[in-house]
């Protein structure tokens, strides 16, 4: 019994750095993007320019050496494009809106962080950028009223959460995995570890070593009409 006792201590101490690890690592994304709001952000460059400046910014002041995914700057039309596609370069306009999604790496653990920027004061931009977290939100909370729904599910109340709001949910996927890096993944596999319409799997089922599974939650919402998009992500599991 006592062993029992001790090694369930274990695997909870474990699990609570786990967790505070990827807290970490988010907080230090955010660091990094609210530098990147305030020095990089403007009209006039071409969204690979600025992305070469985010590189540039989290390696020199924040020691990011490695990001797990392709970065992702996207403005005015190629906001409606979700994450798997290439769309062309395009310069940053003075009303644009645009968003940044990064997967930077801190001390071996994954942040996976997005936002959405409004330049100018189209007040449709800013009800689509505002739009996102109370979506974020909503979702986490329906996701938090049953943990063990399946990634299909919660997609589904993404797409229905992102309807009611007056927009429609641009992506294919709603979130995925994140650890430490690189997390688990199972090649040529693009449902079963993510948040998307298909995957049966609960949500709440530990990985091939007995660990929680943390994920992240991302919305992007779209206005096709006035071919305009947005996009915002954080992790689910971890407050």
């Amino acid at each position: 019994m006592a062993t029992d006792v001790a090694s369930k201590d274990i695997a909870s101490t474990e699990e609570h750095e786990r967790a505070a690890y990827l807290l970490d690592a988010q907080t230090k994304a955010l660091r990094l993007f609210e530098e990147i709001e305030r020095d990089l952000i403007r009209p006039g460059i071409t969204e690979k320019t600025l992305s070469n400046e985010i590189h540039d910014l989290g390696n020199k002041r924040h020691g990011v050496r490695t990001h797990w995914h392709k970065r992702v700057v996207r403005s005015g039309p190629n906001t409606l494009k979700p994450y798997a596609e290439n769309p062309p370069d395009r310069i940053i306009q003075p009303d644009d809106i645009l968003f940044v999604d990064l997967g930077p790496v801190f001390e071996a653990w994954e942040a996976d962080f997005g936002r959405t920027f409004v330049l100018g004061d189209d007040p449709t931009k800013k009800k689509l950028r505002d739009s996102l977290e109370p979506v974020w939100d909503a979702v986490k909370a329906r996701f938090l009223d049953d943990p063990d729904m399946t990634g299909d599910q919660l997609y589904g109340i993404a797409c229905d959460l992102a309807k009611e709001a007056g927009w429609e949910f641009g992506g294919q996927i709603a979130g995925h995995l994140v650890g430490l890096f690189p997390h688990e993944r199972i090649p040529n596999d693009k449902i079963t570890l993510y948040i998307t319409k298909g995957n049966q799997e609960r949500m709440s089922r530990v990985d091939g070593n007995g660990k929680k599974r943390h994920w992240i939650l991302e919305i992007h919402l779209v206005d096709r009409e006035r071919e305009i998009g947005a996009f915002y992500e954080q992790l689910l599991t971890v407050d």
